[in-house]
């Protein structure tokens, strides 16, 4: 069920290796798995190596500062921006590595959240289960990674679909406060700040419907229109072509050029969910 996920299976490059060999033999950590664009073929040379270390209590920043000065003399220790973590850039590649530090109960708690609960959030609402998913696992000190993996692998929740649907459709288009009105607003105000944040925010959920609506896990803002292409099969027509269109006017003279494109991708997909049977327009 869940192949079409993983565009093969890579084999571990030495650097993934290593990084691991250094934090398997701390106490604190209970597992470590490689993620990320280098695990599924859709990465390039600017691509960096996204480690997620699970631990049971912190490993001393002292520590954390020790393993990355092997690699590195470029290294961010202990950021708090997004999930506490270190950045390095190798220094004899040049590439990138990124470690986040995980609490095995937190993570635990989402993947229940998402297919236990079923709840929806506004854009991405399933990106930890496809982290989950489709990390390789480089260390799991008593197995509880590969059962947390394998909890993973479950159908789609059918009120999983409803629920993202129903939470992120009506800020789209429907409700007073949807980022369509928004947009009008900020366009009206010639706040182009203001259009280019909601318009992003828009196709959060926009994509957040389209991943839902085809059963497949989020797999995160990266390369996301290639992925919708590449992924789903149940997709609004022309779809590159209206997304390429709203791009492109943002940077028109005429925002009204952006309403209108903005519209149209917006009830184009209203068309495919009404075909689906998963929603019944009220008007």
């Amino acid at each position: 069920m869940f192949s079409q996920y993983f565009v093969g299976n890579p084999s571990i490059p030495p650097l993934a290796e290593q990084v691991a060999a250094e934090f398997a033999i701390l106490s604190q950590v209970v597992a470590i798995a490689w993620a990320g664009s280098r695990t599924n073929q859709a990465s390039d040379e600017q691509s960096d190596y996204d480690f997620y270390v699970y631990i049971e209590e912190d490993v001393p920043i002292e520590i954390r500062t020790a393993i990355a000065k092997k690699f590195a003399q470029k290294i961010e220790i202990n950021n708090q921006f997004w999930e506490t973590g270190d950045e390095w850039i190798v220094t004899e590649l040049g590439i990138g590595v990124d470690i986040m530090y995980r609490n095995p109960q937190w993570i635990e708690g989402e993947i229940d959240r998402t297919l236990i609960h079923h709840q929806a959030s506004v854009g991405y609402s399933t990106c930890l289960w496809w982290n989950v998913l489709t990390s390789v696992s480089l260390f799991d000190r008593n197995g509880w990674f590969k059962k947390l993996q394998e909890k993973s692998k479950q159908a789609y929740p059918e009120s999983l679909k409803k629920a993202i649907i129903a939470k992120n459709y009506p800020i789209l288009k429907q409700n007073l406060s949807s980022y369509t009105h928004q947009l009008q607003l900020a366009v009206s105000r010639q706040d182009r700040i203001s259009v280019l944040h909601r318009t992003t925010a828009l196709l959060a959920s926009y994509f957040d419907i389209i991943f839902a609506l085809n059963s497949i896990p989020h797999p995160g803002e990266k390369r996301i229109l290639k992925k919708v292409l590449t992924l789903c099969d149940k997709v609004p027509e022309n779809l590159a072509e209206q997304i390429n269109n709203i791009i492109n006017s943002l940077n028109s003279e005429s925002q009204s050029v952006l309403l209108n494109n903005i519209n149209l991708l917006v009830n184009n997909l209203e068309q495919l969910l009404i075909a689906e049977g998963l929603y019944s327009n009220p008007r």
